[in-house]
């Protein structure tokens, strides 16, 4: 049976506390109590929904000072699991400055991990923008992969995000 339109409405309704328009996708935002715990890029025509809570109004608030000033430094409340590894990269990632990029070796060297890991656990992160995974590139400079994916929407977004922070 083919589900409607109106289902999966229904289904986003309730998966995300916002959907943030940006130039780039929209930002489905996700919270639990007083916690983000993710972000997620949706396709452009995903119909956008105000904040369902103070927190994701405030995730979204901080998202469109991003957007704004990309050198904004956020301040939320963050619930990510994952691996001791993962912790590592991801709190490595965080002190990129914003304009700035490493290859995924020399945070690989950084920790004394392979590129390959840290590549996935760039893949993993489930606050982009936020742990702003966009920054580790490759080490000839090319951008790398993005969200598992070496094409399309993923480097689309990846190189958009970049460019902003450059501008």
């Amino acid at each position: 049976m083919r589900k409607s339109n109106k289902d999966s409405e229904f289904k986003l309704s309730k998966d995300y506390q916002a959907r943030l328009m940006t130039p780039f996708a929209v930002l489905g935002i996700r919270t639990e109590e007083d916690w983000l715990t993710d972000i997620d890029y949706l396709p452009l025509d995903t119909p956008s929904l105000a904040p369902t809570n103070q927190l994701a109004e405030e995730v979204c608030k901080q998202l469109l000072a991003y957007l704004a000033n990309p050198a904004f430094v956020f301040d939320l409340s963050l619930h990510i699991s994952g691996t001791v590894h993962q912790q590592r990269v991801w709190n490595a990632i965080q002190r990129i400055p914003c304009g700035s990029t490493r290859s995924y070796a020399d945070i690989a060297h950084q920790l004394h991990s392979a590129p390959r890991a840290i590549g996935q656990a760039c893949g993993a992160n489930r606050l982009p923008i936020v742990i702003p995974c966009h920054r580790v590139i490759a080490k000839d400079g090319s951008l790398g992969g993005f969200m598992h994916a070496s094409d399309g929407m993923p480097l689309n977004i990846k190189r958009w995000l970049l460019e902003h922070e450059r501008a």
